[in-house]
Formats: structure tokens, sequence, C-alpha cells
């Protein structure tokens, strides 16, 4: 099993949960008004008077095979609106309840 961390420009909201849905990553945990800053590029979104977008981020947990299609569809994404900005990152699951 494997978490993959999402955050993303809110625009991108939609788009984000229909990579889910197609790659059968049912479920998740929504992060709404999530404030932030790229590392390399891109405009802060911190909900403030000077920088009011916002981002959104989503954690999922998933089984091995299907992060490679998500990141794809992710990717995607990403390349299609590149000024929005997209990022997932992927991590091991230790255990689970």
């Amino acid at each position: 099993m494997k978490t993959v961390f999402i955050t993303y420009d809110q625009a991108h909201h939609e788009g984000v949960i229909e990579a889910l849905d197609a790659s059968l990553c049912r479920g998740y945990t929504y992060l709404g008004n999530a404030g932030g800053r790229g590392t390399k590029t891109g405009e802060p979104h911190l909900g403030t008077h000077a920088w009011p977008a916002l981002n959104g981020a989503i954690l999922t947990i998933c089984e091995d095979e299907k992060v490679a299609p998500l990141l794809e569809r992710l990717r995607k994404l990403d390349n299609d609106n590149p000024m929005l900005g997209l990022r997932a990152f992927v991590w091991n699951v230790e255990q689970t309840l």
C-alpha cells in the first residue's frame, strides 16, 4: 500500500477527483483551503489580500499497482495547465488499522 499526497491549485479539484476515480483510488481525505508556495516556480497561494488564491490537498491510500496510473493522469493534468501548479508525493504505508 502507498500514500499519495496531492497538492494543487483549487482550479484542478475536479480533474484531481476524476484522476482518482479513473485510477480506482476510491478513498481519500480532502484538505480544502490549504495555503502554500511551490519550491521552484509559481505564485504563493495563501488566501490573503496580496495572495488570494488557495490550494487543495488530498491524501489517498491505495494499492501499489494503482499509483503509476494515478501519477500519469495527474502529470497530464499538470502538463495541460502548467501555470496552476500540481504536485504529488508517494510514500509507503507501514501499517493500517
